[in-house]
């Protein structure tokens, strides 16, 4: 229904009309003003309503903001909390080493701790800087060999939460080929180091000959005889170090494999994967373990001096005697004429089985979670597949688990080794990738084009940090045993 107010209350005579409302008063003042006072009055109220709006919003998502820091475990910055980086609390390390842990804390003034401005959006924001690098130890001769390495390193870095050491040893043709690529990362998200020990071949002849009982008829040849003696070749100052083969690459973080030097017995020196359940008598079962990995405490193999050489013999009662000489006679019987044991097969791993099946008390297990291998053991047949695959299922299809440490365990991949897969230098070109009905291909090639293909410059992060990138070259590399000639 409509109808015109006046009129109606003009029909009752008990009925006076109400004094004029001062906001309608004003309203109709306003509506007689020009058009243009109408339009700047209409701009002034709405931005007093849009900044009333603006800060309402930034007190709210400053308390969501609080609320994400607290519930990940950090305290929310205050206004009063120190400015500078140096002054904050950090939260606590994900890899501590033993002697540090036990150290006493500085005690400072109370004051609220700091975060960065930011909320960290991904897993290594959270890491502490001062966190222990992972230092790796790898050997790379020929560019061949550091076209499957790079893959590797790459992989490292693509999941790390620490920073990362990198000592090569290597020739020029290998660090030519993976210094252009680590060139390509401008921003990386933890500090990084990359050694070189430019290593000639007269040099790794020499050593083999001064120790004077090792030979090779493996593909690997002298460079990967080089193995048995990373402790030499590397400086004292690095104590620990995780060597891997070429022809691998992580798909988790290998911060979770350096963590296992904490959990290794004082007197351990070297961890690798064991398979007591293979033999090989044309090997000395040599096969029952893999130097494809390793956890080396270089500290401790310097200490027992583990390999031999002529320059000990010529000074007897001047250090502890080398662990390999009894150990090579007891596995493979006295040398030859030449001083050489015969029978040695799969390179170095030959003389790490019988160091480490002859000193028992140095050597570890290692977790196959972290030896994936295509070769003897078919990745014991995990691959990729239903992600809502549960514990029973994968434990039924997996194989060469019976007799071993982790049988009636789920093995959980975390590095891949794509060894024995002949015919090709290069791991990832073999031919049987081609074939769709091929089970390795149907279980890991997906993996296999995703980590080759990930370009190094995606290692760049988002925005600029305080990490570092160095990258050196060590030249005139010296063995322990010369340098220990020089001290007499």
């Amino acid at each position: 229904m409509s109808f015109k107010r006046q009129h109606h209350l003009a029909t009752s005579p008990t009925y006076t009309s109400p004094p004029a409302s001062p906001w309608r008063a004003r309203a109709d003042i306003l509506r007689r003003r020009p058009l243009r006072f109408r339009q700047l009055a209409f701009i002034a109220v709405s931005i007093v309503l849009f900044c009333t709006f603006v800060a309402f919003s930034r007190y709210h998502r400053n308390d969501r903001t609080e609320w994400i820091i607290v519930e990940d475990g950090y305290p929310p910055s205050h206004a009063n909390a120190p400015a500078h980086v140096h002054d904050q609390q950090k939260p606590p390390a994900m890899h501590m080493h033993p002697a540090l842990a036990n150290a006493p804390a500085r005690v400072e003034a109370p004051a609220q701790a700091q975060v960065p401005s930011h909320v960290p959006d991904t897993q290594a924001d959270y890491v502490k800087e001062a966190s222990e690098p992972i230092v790796f130890s790898l050997i790379m001769f020929s560019e061949d060999s550091a076209n499957e390495g790079a893959i590797l390193m790459k992989s490292i870095l693509m999941y790390s939460s620490a920073p990362v050491e990198f000592h090569v040893i290597c020739d020029e043709a290998a660090q030519a080929y993976l210094e252009k690529r680590f060139r390509l990362i401008t921003r990386p998200a933890h500090d990084i180091l990359v050694r070189f020990y430019l290593l000639p071949w007269e040099s790794m002849v020499g050593r083999i000959e001064r120790d004077g009982s090792i030979t090779s008829d493996h593909s690997a040849g002298t460079p990967g005889l080089m193995k048995l003696f990373i402790h030499e070749i590397l400086p004292d100052t690095i104590k620990r170090a995780i060597f891997v083969d070429t022809d691998a690459f992580f798909i988790t973080d290998p911060a979770l494999l350096w963590d296992y030097f904490v959990q290794l017995k004082p007197t351990t020196a070297i961890a690798m994967p064991t398979h007591s359940d293979q033999s090989a008598e044309e090997w000395h079962h040599a096969n029952r373990i893999c130097s494809c990995i390793m956890l080396l405490d270089l500290a401790r193999l310097r200490e027992l001096r583990m390999m031999d050489s002529s320059v000990y013999r010529d000074a007897p009662g001047s250090g502890p005697r080398a662990l390999a000489p009894a150990a090579f006679t007891r596995m493979f019987g006295p040398p030859g004429e030449d001083g050489r044991y015969r029978g040695v097969k799969l390179g170095d791993q030959g003389y790490w089985w019988a160091i480490v099946s002859y000193y028992g008390e140095i050597f570890e297990h290692l977790s196959f979670e972290w030896e994936m291998s295509s070769c003897l053991m078919d990745m014991y047949f995990t691959g990729l597949g239903h992600d809502d695959t549960d514990e029973a299922s994968e434990r039924a299809v997996q194989v060469h688990t019976k007799g071993t440490p982790h049988e009636g365990e789920v093995v959980l991949p975390k590095m891949l080794h794509f060894n024995c897969l002949d015919g090709t230098p290069h791991y990832y070109e073999w031919e049987g990738w081609s074939d769709p009905t091929n089970s390795l291909t149907q279980r890991w090639w997906p993996a296999v084009q995703y980590h080759v293909g990930f370009k190094w410059l995606w290692l760049n992060a988002h925005r600029a940090t305080n990490a570092t990138m160095r990258i050196q070259t060590v030249k005139d590399i010296v063995f322990a045993d010369e340098r220990y000639a020089q001290s007499l």
